[in-house]
């Protein structure tokens, strides 16, 4: 029988890397229950699935994230995106279903790039512009997108910070099997500063979607950060 405090999840692209990794972590939350599955493929199904669920966990292509925001604001289920590559348009849209639902939109969802996009923030508001920005991102070959959106989220960090007057550059290296690994530079006339995250483990980011989804389920509409996850 299921607990009145627990939360109906369905998991998004569950077919995928990602999606199977959710699966396999859930039980470790006892607060969550799986409600249903959609494959990256079979979103046409959304709708139906997300009927009396309590949370959405999404890590699916970016090409079908605009109607997975919509279906899960109609069905007024809190959303968990953690896709990656998304379109221009996506920030109105969010903008739109935050108004309706917990919506958290996160480039990565592990806890310990979470702190690193905050350190970056402090860090790039205390130097200011008198050091340049770097930002390198290593992934195995497979990685499509370069920079990675977590790099790139790391170089808005840092540029927000700044009033959006900061200068920002990317380099990005693919091979092997790396999971993940992004270094942000600060260079200063006579000093340097670098901030560092390395991920060995896949997991990791499943289990941060998972804790996060957690907490959004019992939020009112809005837009939330990773970072506000742990407050």
């Amino acid at each position: 029988m299921i607990s009145a405090q627990t939360t109906r999840v369905v998991i998004i692209g569950a077919s995928g890397r990602m999606g199977s990794s959710l699966l396999q972590l859930l039980p470790e939350y006892p607060q969550l229950t799986l409600h249903g599955t959609v494959s990256s493929a079979d979103c046409a199904n959304l709708e139906r699935v997300l009927q009396r669920g309590g949370l959405a966990i999404s890590f699916s292509s970016a090409a079908s994230a605009a109607a997975q925001v919509r279906a899960c604001a109609a069905a007024g289920v809190p959303l968990v995106l953690g896709t990656t590559g998304l379109g221009p348009e996506m920030p109105t849209i969010f903008e739109q279903a935050a108004r309706l639902i917990p919506l958290l939109v996160a480039a990565n969802t592990s806890l310990g790039v979470t702190v690193l996009l905050e350190l970056v923030r402090r860090a790039s508001s205390a130097l200011g512009t008198a050091f340049d920005i770097q930002i390198q991102d290593t992934h195995h070959r497979a990685k499509v997108d370069a920079p990675s959106g977590t790099a790139v989220a790391l170089g808005a960090a840092a540029a927000e910070a700044v009033g959006g007057s900061g200068r920002v550059g990317y380099a990005s290296l693919r091979g092997g099997d790396v999971v993940g690994e992004h270094q942000v530079h600060f260079l200063g006339a006579g000093e340097r500063l670098l901030l560092a995250h390395s991920a060995t483990d896949r997991s990791i980011f499943a289990r941060g979607a998972l804790q996060a989804g957690l907490w959004l389920a019992r939020q009112r509409p809005g837009n939330y950060r990773m970072a506000d996850s742990l407050t």
